[in-house]
């Protein structure tokens, strides 16, 4: 069954930064957002998880807002919650995540969730 849960990987309390505005916009349209960062403890008043395994509730959709060098750590880890969809945002492209989602049945889509949630095509 699909959810509305989507977790920022890369979130920030910085409205300048597009993994903030795709915070605040996903909440306009009505998501439950899971924003993902272990340096920060709330953003956009929404409380701030560590890493994508403290969150309990299932998640649908990984929005990606981590280079390839940061993210390749964390490959395990997303695989392993098992998101329906993983969007890589420009700049958020890596092949090895990319590879082991497929092998995994997770979707991997290259977009902006910004162009995304404007377009109605989230």
């Amino acid at each position: 069954m699909e959810t509305r849960n989507v977790a920022v990987l890369g979130a920030s309390p910085k409205p300048d930064r597009f993994a903030n505005k795709a915070v605040r916009m996903l909440i306009r349209h009505g998501f439950n957002v899971l924003p993902v960062n272990p340096a920060f403890t709330h953003i956009e008043g929404l409380p701030c998880f560590k890493n994508l395994s403290d969150i309990t509730e299932p998640i649908d959709t990984v929005t990606l807002y981590l280079g390839e060098k940061n993210s390749m750590p964390l490959i395990d880890e997303i695989i392993a919650v098992h998101p329906r969809r993983i969007i890589m945002n420009p700049g958020a492209h890596n092949d090895t995540l990319e590879e082991k989602a497929r092998e995994s049945g997770i979707e991997v889509e290259h977009d902006c969730t910004l162009v995304m949630l404007g377009a109605n095509a989230f």
